[in-house]
Parts: C-alpha cells; sequence; structure tokens
C-alpha cells in the first residue's frame, strides 16, 4: 500500500509515521489545506493506493471567531481530497469529531444519529463530513473524541504542566466522553484503509473512541494518579468555566460498527496513558 497522509505534525499524523515510517506525509509547506486545490494536485502527483487526511482546524474556541477559516480547512480542502480520490479510485480516510453532535441526553451517540454541532468548530468538521459523501468515492469518516498522546497540545500533557505548581485543580465533571489515544486512532487508520482497498463496500462513517467513557474530572484524577502526583481535583459544572466555544456535554460514541466492520475494539484508554506517561518519563516510580 502506497499511503498518502495529509499532516505531518499533528498528533495522529506523528502517531502515523511511527507506524507508517514508508507513507508520504504532507505538512503545511507542500499542501496547505487552505489551498485545496493544491491538496487536490497532491494526490494525483503521488498516485497514492490510499488517501488518510490527518490534519485539520482544530482550534475550538478560536473557530467561533474564524469560522471561514475553519470551513475552507475542514470542509472545503476535504472535499478536494474526496472529489479527485473518487475520480481516481483512491479510498479515502477521514478523521471527524464527537463534536458533530449537540451533547444532549446520555446515551452513546450512533453513526446515523442526527448532527446538530453546536460549534463553529463542529459545523466545519460536520461540512467536511458532507462534502466527502457527496463525492461518491470510497471512504471511511472515522468519528473520535479526546485526543491525546504523548506530543501537542492535549489534556494529559495540560495536567501535567498544571500539576507542576498547584496542588489543586477544579476540573469539568458533567461533560463525559472517551479520551482516544492519537497511536490507538494511527492503527485503527491504517487497518480501515487497508480493509477499504480491498473492500469499497465498507464505505461510510464510523466512531472510534477509548473505553470506558468518564468525565474530564475523573480523567484528569486518572492521570494524577497513574503519574504519582498528589493534586487534589475537585469537579464542577461546564457552566462555572466559561469558554468561547460550547462544548458538548455527551461526547460517548457507539463503537459497535467499527468492531462488527472492521474488528476494531475500542481501546482501553488507561493502557494508552500509561504509554504516554511512560513516553514522557512522568509514570509513577
Amino acid at each position: 500500500m502506497t499511503l498518502l497522509v495529509f499532516g505531518r505534525t499533528g498528533q495522529v499524523s506523528m502517531e502515523l509515521s511511527r507506524c507508517a515510517p514508508d507513507a508520504i506525509f504532507l505538512g503545511r509547506e507542500a499542501a496547505d489545506l487552505t489551498d485545496p486545490a493544491a491538496c487536490a494536485a497532491a494526490i494525483r502527483e503521488y498516485a497514492p493506493t490510499a488517501v488518510i487526511n490527518a490534519a485539520a482546524y482544530t482550534a475550538v474556541d478560536r473557530a467561533e471567531a474564524e469560522e471561514a477559516t475553519a470551513t475552507r480547512i475542514n470542509a472545503d480542502a476535504p472535499a478536494a481530497m474526496a472529489q479527485t480520490c473518487a475520480a481516481l479510485g483512491i479510498p479515502l480516510v477521514h478523521i471527524s469529531t464527537d463534536y458533530v453532535f449537540d451533547g444532549s441526553g446520555t446515551a452513546p451517540r450512533q453513526p446515523g444519529d442526527p448532527a446538530a454541532p453546536v460549534n463553529a468548530y463542529g459545523r466545519s468538521k460536520l461540512a467536511g463530513e458532507r462534502a466527502i459523501q457527496q463525492a461518491g468515492g470510497t471512504y471511511a469518516i472515522l468519528r473520535t473524541s479526546w485526543v491525546v498522546s504523548a506530543h501537542g497540545a492535549n489534556f494529559i500533557r495540560t495536567m501535567l504542566r498544571l500539576s507542576e505548581t498547584r496542588d489543586a485543580l477544579n476540573i469539568v465533571d458533567d461533560q463525559i466522553g472517551g479520551p482516544t489515544c492519537a497511536a490507538d486512532i494511527a492503527t485503527a487508520c491504517l487497518a480501515i484503509a487497508e480493509q477499504l482497498i480491498a473492500d469499497p463496500g465498507k464505505t461510510g462513517i464510523y466512531h472510534f473512541a477509548g473505553a470506558p467513557d468518564v468525565s474530564w474530572k475523573d480523567f484528569a484524577s486518572a492521570i494524577f494518579a497513574a503519574a504519582g502526583r498528589d493534586v487534589a481535583v475537585t469537579g464542577i459544572p461546564t457552566s462555572d468555566y466559561p469558554t468561547p466555544a460550547q462544548r458538548p456535554l455527551n461526547s460517548r460514541l457507539d463503537c459497535g460498527a467499527t468492531g462488527a466492520v472492521f474488528g476494531l475494539a475500542r481501546p482501553d484508554w488507561r493502557a494508552g496513558l500509561h504509554d504516554i506517561l511512560t513516553e514522557l518519563g512522568k509514570g509513577r516510580t
């Protein structure tokens, strides 16, 4: 398989470079997602057997003021990728988000449930999903949540940084979801790409999130326990921690279809947390 990956320095693309070092990785300097035509041209130039789009505009709060830019990167660029892949008969794996849902209720969301994003980032990602579907090619849209790794900006690294100077933290406890390690997402994307090549009939939208579901507060407590940090964590409601972009309270994703179709079970984020802390040299000694 000749694999072309959009993204080079993001959490998932960095993990992809570890497990697929022979893949072609395109950073912003090679394929700027604000220029959809450049993305299409790159696919035509390299003529891969599969494409993974691991690049995105992910600054959720900033997107409230930059929705046009977020939409250009998260919708227009994937549209160009999908149209080119469809024309060339190349499967596309695209990473999306739980933020396409409104976060109501407590039941895990099914891939076919109605989407109703509550912020600009979610709207831009949903527009990208719809453009990929409309292109008519072979694709897998993989919605995930709460991505973490040993690199980049993510919750684990933020908690570790705060624990260097704080012995008590207030953390939101009414948002529930599945933390998902970037390494697990990378492995899933590769498996899905290979299976789409063999069976285009597996085209569709799927969910992939870590288990078990947890609140941010309880996730923080698990991080501190695993890292041997003595930090008191107090749960607070989302209303006590206002942000420019509204966050969904329910980020639970039903991943049953992903297991049934691709044989990919939900990964245990606790094992991934151990690996991340070990890589960072922050594990309990």
